[in-house]
């Protein structure tokens, strides 16, 4: 079996899980009654959001971050 065709299903499968694991933070901060704990999600949460936001643009075969179109250089 061809290695890079396992890419994308993994790809697929950890932003997957990145996003069900926020979603349950954010789920935990709303039933959370103290502000500490609240503010400990929030902060998970935008760490999470940072990593996948990152690892998005990272996995993107077609146009890497670093590119900018129409800059040749």
């Amino acid at each position: 079996m061809d290695p890079k065709s396992q890419q994308p299903k993994k790809r697929d499968g950890a932003l997957s899980s990145l996003n069900t694991d926020i979603e349950a933070l954010n789920h935990a901060r709303n039933i959370a009654g103290i502000a500490p704990a609240a503010a400990v999600f929030d902060s998970v949460i935008a760490l999470l959001t940072i990593i996948r936001v990152h690892f998005f643009s990272s996995c993107d075969d077609k146009l890497p971050a670093h590119m900018h179109p129409g800059l040749d250089g």
